[in-house]
């Protein structure tokens, strides 16, 4: 994780420019505020000293600080409140507005797939509210500082031994920050267990598994599982707390023998007067309370600043992976898309999904990728769309190597569905429209895309057509099937009308096989429309009477190109294709 003082930095930048007049009227306000409070026990010395000597100017000089004093801190909390609240409120919208920017601008999906990255995510969304606090806290602590100098400076003033007492805190500020150190990675041990625990408990109470958990009796088990998860997560967290209460409770006391020894000090030793022994007393005794809030805010300062250590890692990586592309994407596909030995393996792990595939598809053709759970289908999907870049060797389009392409340009020109498709709960027009977002208000785009994707009898059955709200979960909002929300997700991944790349990833999934092929019948019918732009088309399909629709039928078997040709081809050949086909063929009997 980055550096505290980067991490800082770049918070404090983000909230200066999230709105910089609140910024800087809070951080005047931190460094005044508590001033009028750091001076009371000046005030109490004046006036016992002028009450001691029968000097009423001492006594009215004191008292009329006092009250100005009293009046002071109170407006001047007053007004700092509301400008901290005003700037929490601004600085939240900036926060979320920065983690979504950077989490999409991303070139590839890698922080989305890998374990040890979700964990760092989970725990900057679930920790985003303390980087909320963050300016509040920073500008507190520095206003604590100036506090404890001038409390100090106070001691002084009676005796310069009396600054030694300030030494005494030294074991409890050590204390606090090793705490918190201490609970920081405690927290970070727990993180997986903790995600667990969210996950669980989504499960659990979804309306989306609902249903399943009733039938299958298993919602005490996965509770039970849940409580397992939490204990283990929240063990080592609870023996780092107890152990640091012990450590920080000693200190404390440590600090409380040495202030007994300076009250003694000035009143029995030094002989100071009773203002001096009053002042002595309110600033000692204050120093330890001052002291103690300080480490309470360095500790939660030490927690926001781990969050923004966790923002600084999410720019980073955003940073780290900023394309380096210097051409533009084609208009049209002249030639096809040629794979040339890619090979493949996901960041984190060691085994390869993808070994030297080599294939070409030629301009305007429909190609099927077919291979059994995990041969390595999606991984070719997601090299396609560039969520990822090959570990070796190129893909091509025409000749153009595809990493050279900028992906937001290239992405551009690719449509179609995915099998883990949205739900947008929007209204049914802008959830259609969001596949092509600058013509989602465009009622015509939106409604060919309707009629492309064979969503029409979804559409009629809303009770405002596409002005209908989706959702049962907002106010007439209209609830659907999982077929019906997959054909809205098919039509959205048809609004664009010329995407030189059309993928099909298990796009009908929840469909019978007959709705299927009757779908990818009016697909490959709009696929060769699309010929004249060169568009290949990529099907994605466990049902062989759809695969054997393409041009080109591509075999995948344990990351290995197995085979290539059409369906008469395959199964002249004999291979797996017609051994998968023919097992198929006979369940279907």
């Amino acid at each position: 994780m980055p550096g505290v003082v980067p991490s800082l930095r770049r918070a404090l930048h983000l909230g200066y420019n999230a709105e910089p007049g609140l910024f800087r009227a809070a951080l005047l306000l931190s460094a005044t505020v508590w001033l009028p409070t750091a001076l009371t026990g000046l005030w109490l010395k004046l006036v016992v000293d002028g009450v001691v000597q029968h000097r009423q100017e001492l006594v009215g000089l004191g008292a009329a600080a006092l009250g100005v004093s009293v009046a002071g801190s109170w407006l001047l909390n007053r007004i700092n409140s509301r400008v901290g609240s005003q700037l929490r409120l601004r600085s939240t919208v900036a926060i979320e507005a920065e983690v979504s920017r950077l989490q999409t601008q991303i070139v590839g999906i890698e922080h989305h797939e890998r374990a040890e990255f979700l964990d760092r995510l989970q725990l900057l969304k679930e920790h985003i509210f303390l980087l909320d606090h963050l300016y509040g806290t920073f500008m507190g602590f520095v206003g604590l500082v100036l506090m404890l100098l001038t409390t100090v400076g106070l001691l002084a003033s009676i005796h310069p031994a009396l600054v030694l007492l300030a030494l005494f805190a030294v074991p409890a500020a050590t204390s606090g920050s090793w705490r918190a150190g201490a609970e920081r990675r405690a927290e970070d041990l727990a993180a997986p267990a903790n995600r667990l625990v969210r996950h669980l408990f989504d499960i659990t109470t979804s309306a989306a598994s609902g249903k399943e958990l009733r039938v299958t009796r298993n919602g005490g088990e996965l509770v039970r599982r849940r409580r397992v998860a939490w204990a283990n997560g929240y063990a080592a967290l609870s023996r780092a707390r107890w152990t640091s209460a012990f450590i920080y409770s000693a200190a404390w006391a440590f600090f409380g023998v040495a202030y007994g020894v300076a009250l003694a000090l000035v009143a029995l030793v030094l002989h100071r007067s009773a203002g001096s022994v009053v002042l002595a007393l309110v600033a000692g005794g204050s120093l330890a309370r001052y002291l103690g809030m300080g480490l309470s805010e360095a500790q939660f300062l030490r927690w926001t600043l781990d969050a923004a250590g966790r923002l600084t890692w999410l720019e980073e990586y955003a940073r780290r992976h900023t394309e380096r592309a210097d051409q533009r994407a084609p208009q049209r596909i002249e030639r096809g898309m040629r794979f040339e030995n890619v090979s493949f393996t996901y960041p984190g792990t060691d085994k390869a999904v993808l070994e030297g595939v080599s294939f070409m598809v030629p301009a305007g053709a429909v190609v099927a990728l077919v291979g059994e759970n995990g041969a390595g289908k999606s991984t070719l999907v997601k090299l396609m769309c560039r969520f990822y870049e090959p570990t070796s060797g190129r893909l091509f389009i025409d000749d153009l190597d595809l990493t050279r392409i900028p992906a937001a340009e290239w992405r551009a020109r690719i449509g179609g569905a995915f099998q883990d498709f949205m739900r947008f709960e929007f209204r049914a027009q802008r959830n259609v429209g969001l596949g092509d977002q600058p013509r989602e208000d465009d009622l015509v785009a939106v409604g060919a895309a309707v009629a492309r994707g064979g969503a029409e009898a979804v559409v009629e059955k809303l009770p405002g057509g596409l002005e209908t709200q989706l959702g049962s979960s907002w106010p007439g909002g209209t609830d659907l099937s999982y077929g019906q929300w997959q054909k809205l997700a098919l039509a959205r991944g048809f609004m664009r009308e010329d995407p030189l790349l059309l993928i099909l990833d298990e796009p009908t999934s929840a469909l019978d096989a007959e709705t299927e092929h009757a779908l990818f019948e009016r697909f490959a019918a709009q696929s060769k429309a699309g010929s004249a732009h060169g568009r290949v088309t990529v099907l994605v399909s466990h049902r062989f009477s759809t695969v054997r629709m393409a041009d080109l039928i591509v075999v995948v078997d344990d990351g290995r190109l197995s085979d290539v040709g059409s369906h008469d081809q395959l199964m002249t050949r004999g291979g797996l294709y017609a051994e998968l086909y023919g097992i198929q063929a006979r369940a279907y009997r």
